[in-house]
């Protein structure tokens, strides 16, 4: 029996006719028109903002249909801003999958200010903000809900049967298939947070202590036992620039809670991070993939090796 979300409701925007006809860029998981997929066949044109999004959904399509990633990898989510050119990879779309939650911020103003009939999907739709722990620093300068509910893959659960709901009301004749796929891919959700909390249970819950680049693990933190002490930029968007007394109340909070490790992302500058452990004596690890996945040839090529390979780079950071 599918779950109805209420907040899942889709809604149509449009794209301008400016961009119909436009080449594609060879930006997504799979390019459009590479292979001539979906061109033509009836099948759904779908497109998702991330790379990590595209996957969660490939999961539910199936063989129905590809989903192209609109953001090239090793991009920062919070920063990309669309061209024109960019958004012809969406022009022909039937659904436009986002994370929501405020990730894409710029990317759903492109899209929403356009004109044309495509349909927007929140993949995070119906999930609420969390709210900082007992003792956890407002480290939020900005105020902003933390969009990241991914990095709790049972939250993901939600972004399934959300895109589940979607898929089967654009396409009637595949919601069975679409169902038995979302319910495969939920149980593979269910065991990788197993994973997850086995690996974590290795590191002793004294050094369970968070500190990352910018405000993005908390739904990690409270599902897995972790403690956030800060993060160097002080929001849940990359852009924001902490202030020198930010810095030296981080780094005084850093060396209180006796941190180990401050986690920075791939596509992220890890010169402010490494200044500040620098004084303190930690380590900075800067290879996580949270918002991107790898080439299909790299460390984590889907959603489910990504969160896998941070938990390790966590886990040996921190672990004995």
């Amino acid at each position: 029996m599918r779950t109805s979300h209420a907040g899942a409701v889709t809604r149509r925007v449009a794209l301008p006719a400016l961009l119909v006809g436009l080449a594609c860029l060879g930006l997504l998981v799979t390019a459009c028109g590479d292979d001539g997929a979906n061109a033509g066949d009836g099948s759904l044109e779908v497109v998702a903002g991330a790379t990590f999004l595209a996957d969660i959904a490939q999961n539910v399509a199936g063989d129905r249909f590809t989903v192209a990633a609109l953001i090239p990898r090793d991009t920062d989510l919070h920063a990309f801003e669309p061209t024109p050119r960019d958004l012809a990879e969406v022009a022909d779309a039937d659904l436009i999958i986002l994370n929501g939650g405020g990730l894409e911020e710029k990317l759903e103003e492109a899209v929403r200010s356009a004109g044309g009939d495509a349909t927007i999907v929140e993949a995070s739709a119906g999930l609420t903000p969390r709210t900082p722990q007992t003792g956890e620093p407002l480290h939020d300068s900005g105020g902003d809900a933390d969009p990241h509910f991914w990095l709790d893959p049972t939250r993901v659960i939600t972004y399934v049967e959300n895109i589940r709901d979607a898929f089967a009301a654009a396409d009637p004749d595949g919601a069975a298939e679409y169902e038995a796929n979302a319910a495969a891919y939920i149980d593979e959700l269910k065991a990788l947070d197993a994973w997850i909390g086995n690996e974590v249970a290795r590191i002793p819950e004294a050094d369970r202590r968070l500190v990352m680049n910018h405000v993005s693990h908390g739904y990690f933190a409270d599902r897995y036992g972790f403690r956030i002490v800060g993060a160097v930029i002080p929001s849940v968007a990359t852009g924001a620039s902490p202030t020198a007394q930010q810095l030296a109340e981080l780094t005084a909070a850093i060396r209180a809670a006796g941190v180990k490790a401050i986690f920075v992302e791939t596509d992220e500058n890890p010169q402010l991070a490494q200044q500040i452990a620098d004084e303190t004596g930690v380590t900075v690890v800067d290879d996580l993939r949270d918002h991107s996945l790898s080439e299909p040839e790299g460390e984590a090529p889907t959603y489910i090796e990504m969160m896998k390979f941070d938990t390790r780079r966590i886990v040996e950071a921190l672990a004995p």
